[in-house]
């Protein structure tokens, strides 16, 4: 007999129904913290030395010491708090008027059938729509001011934060449902303690991936249709040819993603601590 055939013949034989346990041990918080950081720092190092070594030209790439500088100097003068703070305003409106009507209405659709049949075609057709392309719509309609910049971040996260909040009342089992009719719960109490609670991961899911999405069509309207914030930052500095002041833009843009992320997982905390 050989060595392998021994080896087989010594090997518990795995029923059919027999599952193979796998244990996943999850790495501590300060260690997921010390590998970010690390992967951070040796990005930026490599990036560095790449630029000043000539690997990137650093005409297009300059060293992050040199986007550093410019940084520093922005703040100092007062330009760069001018620029966030416009499209922080412009971000938070739409993000309210896009926002609450999506939560509402996703719940109304997905609790009463005639609603849901009336709207989801209208929702199907629609979301496609780039929504970039009713920005010149919205300034025919509204002008250039800053409603047409509301209206197309409200539309954007309307659309996101309206099919997350159905897919998480859809996602609740019967059951919770059926215990809360079968102790009278009134619509009103089904709709508030429970969908709405049930539906929470999901909503705040939404909620995360409408301001990342967000941060992307305010900086594209800002583009062409601003005077002010970080996509007329990012634009302007590329038609004059301020690489240094570009990379500012693009990362403070990067830095107010990481902090969305931040407060979105300190809100998920707090409304869903079942979930941590």
């Amino acid at each position: 007999m050989s060595a392998a055939s021994t080896a087989d013949a010594a090997a518990p034989a795995a029923s059919p129904g027999r599952r193979i346990r796998v244990v996943r041990r999850p790495m501590s918080r300060r260690t997921t913290l010390l590998l970010s950081a690390a992967s951070s720092v040796g990005f930026l190092v490599a990036w560095e030395l790449a630029s000043r070594t000539g690997l990137l030209d650093a005409r297009f790439f300059p060293a992050p010491t040199a986007v550093a500088a410019a940084l520093a100097e922005a703040v100092a003068n007062g330009e760069l708090f001018g620029h966030l703070g416009m499209s922080l305003s412009r971000i938070a409106v739409g993000f309210v008027i896009g926002a609450v009507p999506a939560v509402l209405l996703g719940l109304v659709m997905a609790l009463v059938p005639v609603v849901r049949a009336l709207v989801q075609p209208l929702i199907d057709a629609t979301f496609p729509i780039p929504k970039l392309a009713i920005l010149p719509l919205f300034i025919l309609v509204f002008g250039l001011g800053e409603t047409s910049k509301y209206l197309v971040i409200a539309v954007t996260v309307f659309y996101i934060v309206l099919v997350n909040t159905v897919s998480g009342v859809a996602g609740i089992e019967t059951a919770r449902f059926e215990v809360a009719a079968s102790f009278g719960a009134s619509r009103r109490m089904t709709f508030f303690d429970v969908a709405l609670p049930g539906a929470l991961p999901m909503i705040i899911a939404g909620l995360k991936l409408g301001m990342n999405v967000a941060l992307l069509v305010i900086v594209a309207v800002e583009f062409t249709g601003a005077e002010s914030g970080l996509g007329y930052l990012i634009w302007n500095s590329w038609q004059v040819f301020q690489i240094e002041q570009m990379y500012v833009g693009l990362a403070t843009t990067a830095l107010l993603g990481f902090a969305s992320a931040a407060l979105f997982a300190l809100l998920e905390k707090w409304l869903v601590p079942w979930k941590s």
